[in-house]
């Protein structure tokens, strides 16, 4: 199939890929948009990958206020200089997170961020709970890995799947913008704050 103009004009204001980025994607899909922005994703994430031990030494903190001024955040997002910084990209995905934090409440950036007597308390808790609803010794522990895995998806920022998309994680979106801006991006810090009725 031949790849044409306006098929890569299309996919490029989808996907903000780019020229030979989005031609490649194209060919390799037989033009299928869809698939192509799929595959376009994957490379971005495998490209965010080898940056991903980059230092993040630059950055900004920004702020969000929700709720007729009862919710709050403070959050710092960090990358390698100060051009990407300043990029109304950079900013735009610091406001975003910043409102999803705000909206989903998690408690950690990440799972390594979760202290090992948080997991211990939690686990003890998921095993109370599956041995007083009758479940056989035997399949607790695996009851209890998976309760663990949906508590990292509720409560760790980068693996909530985030407000403005379901299909993604904090932490793809986050690849995404290192795919494209061509940066290591990091959360560095947040709080929220919210003020009870």
């Amino acid at each position: 199939m031949e790849v044409t103009a306006d098929m890569v004009k299309t996919l490029r204001q989808q996907s903000g890929a780019g020229i030979m980025e989005c031609k490649n994607a194209l060919k390799e899909t037989a033009g299928d948009i869809e698939e192509a922005i799929i595959c376009l994703r994957k490379k971005g994430i495998a490209k965010a990958d080898k940056k991903g031990g980059r230092s993040t030494g630059d950055g900004a903190i920004g702020s969000y206020i929700h709720a007729g001024g009862k919710i709050g955040v403070l959050l710092e997002l960090n990358c390698e200089t100060d051009f990407v910084a300043n990029t109304d990209e950079f900013k735009e995905l610091l406001k975003d997170i910043a409102m999803h934090i705000a909206a989903a409440k998690p408690r950690f950036i990440s799972r390594e961020d979760v202290t090992q007597d948080v997991l211990d308390k939690e686990r003890e808790i998921f095993a109370h709970q599956a041995r007083e609803s009758g479940k056989p010794n035997h399949i607790i522990d695996k009851i209890v890995d998976g309760k663990i895995s949906k508590f990292f998806a509720e409560n760790c920022l980068q693996d909530q799947a985030y407000i403005k998309d379901g299909d993604m994680t904090i932490l793809e979106l986050i690849k995404q913008k290192i795919a494209k801006l061509g940066e290591n991006i990091t959360v560095g810090s947040f709080s929220r704050y919210e003020i009870n009725r």
